[in-house]
């Protein structure tokens, strides 16, 4: 069951190195031809590239874990990517830190349903930012 009280939580910070042969692991995963995710030694990042930053992020910096949502009622609903200028590239160090931007609840036509909102800021060695990442998650309660 969703915990409401997740709302306002912040993970701690951490580093997403993006490495060239994941770019390129990436984009054939989601079988891409792009040249620009395949060639050259700095590669741009696929615009959805930035959801391998669950693989980085745990322990304290994962404020996910504080939602609680059943994985059996839940599911992945929306994400979105936002850039800020121009994608990332290989050899880039980004820092994320995700916050529960919102927990809600509405009725739905099946029953109640519950709403959490991840928000992910990365930003490059010089405190820029550079990307923000959104997740939606819903429970069917």
């Amino acid at each position: 069951m969703v915990d409401d009280s997740a709302a306002g939580r912040t993970g701690e910070a951490f580093t997403l190195d993006i490495e060239r042969g994941k770019i390129r692991e990436f984009a054939r995963a989601t079988h891409s031809a792009n040249p620009a995710y395949l060639e050259g030694d700095d590669p741009v990042v696929p615009a959805t590239f930035l959801t391998t930053a669950f693989f980085w992020q745990h322990g304290a910096a994962d404020p996910w874990e504080a939602v609680a949502m059943d994985q059996h009622k839940g599911l992945h609903a929306e994400q979105e990517f936002v850039f800020h200028g121009p994608p990332p590239r290989a050899g880039t160090r980004l820092t994320g830190v995700s916050r529960i931007e919102s927990v809600t609840r509405k009725e739905g036509r099946s029953g109640p349903l519950a709403f959490a909102v991840m928000v992910t800021e990365f930003r490059d060695d010089t405190g820029r930012l550079v990307a923000t990442a959104k997740l939606t998650g819903v429970e069917a309660g």
